[in-house]
């Protein structure tokens, strides 16, 4: 996130508490998964903050470089992942589930590609106009971008649930801003604001508290 650890401490225990709330609300274990990714962006920036401090110099190169890799892990690494099984697994019936499987199945590639790029090359982590910076040579393609972008906000764009869909495209937006604006901060500065619009997933799940769960009726290879 931009500016300092503060921020990024903050940051996190605002989203932690959105988790929380989000949690209150759920109704079915096919819920959880999707319910979670407020809590997830909240422990994501709470690492963050560690990144800031082993920048600022306050902790030692080696904590710095292991909390650096933890947030590439999750940003880079399974999130391309777990975002379309996330909403495959909350999606109510099975003709929704099925239009996601294209998108699990390119976030599961996508997500083998990055963890073996992750394991191989060395992620460089630095400070660029208040904003950290993670590169890693094997992951810094146009072509690994456009399928993270189809894994993380295709599922969300094709879901029959219309506040899934108002949270891709705060995403999608988001991600179309930053990469104008800092591209070479993206995997920081989208995380970041990804984090914040998990306040439409609270305001879902409070919502439609009342008529949730879902019948979830169906199985992928039945119907």
């Amino acid at each position: 996130m931009c500016f300092s650890a503060a921020a990024n401490f903050v940051g996190s225990g605002v989203l932690g508490t959105i988790g929380v709330l989000t949690f209150t609300k759920v109704r079915h274990r096919r819920e959880l998964l999707f319910a979670s990714l407020p809590t997830l962006f909240a422990v994501h920036q709470f690492i963050e903050g560690f990144v800031w401090l082993g920048l600022d110099g306050v902790l030692s190169p080696a904590v710095t470089h292991n909390m650096g890799a933890a947030f590439m892990l999750y940003a880079q690494g399974l999130l391309p992942f777990l975002m379309p099984l996330s909403v495959l697994l909350f999606e109510s019936d099975v003709r929704s589930r099925r239009r996601m499987l294209p998108f699990v199945a390119i976030g599961a590639l996508t997500t083998l590609y990055i963890l073996w790029a992750l394991a191989a090359y060395p992620t460089q982590i630095f400070v660029k106009g208040n904003s950290i910076v993670y590169i890693n040579p094997a992951t810094n393609y146009t072509t690994v971008a456009i399928f993270y972008v189809i894994a993380t906000c295709g599922s969300l764009l094709f879901s029959k649930v219309k506040e899934i869909v108002i949270f891709g495209w705060a995403n999608l937006a988001i991600l179309l801003v930053v990469m104008g604006v800092k591209r070479y901060a993206f995997t920081s500065l989208w995380c970041a604001y990804a984090a914040i619009a998990s306040v439409i997933i609270l305001a879902y799940f409070w919502k439609s508290r009342s008529w949730r769960p879902f019948g979830y009726a169906g199985m992928l290879w039945k119907a």
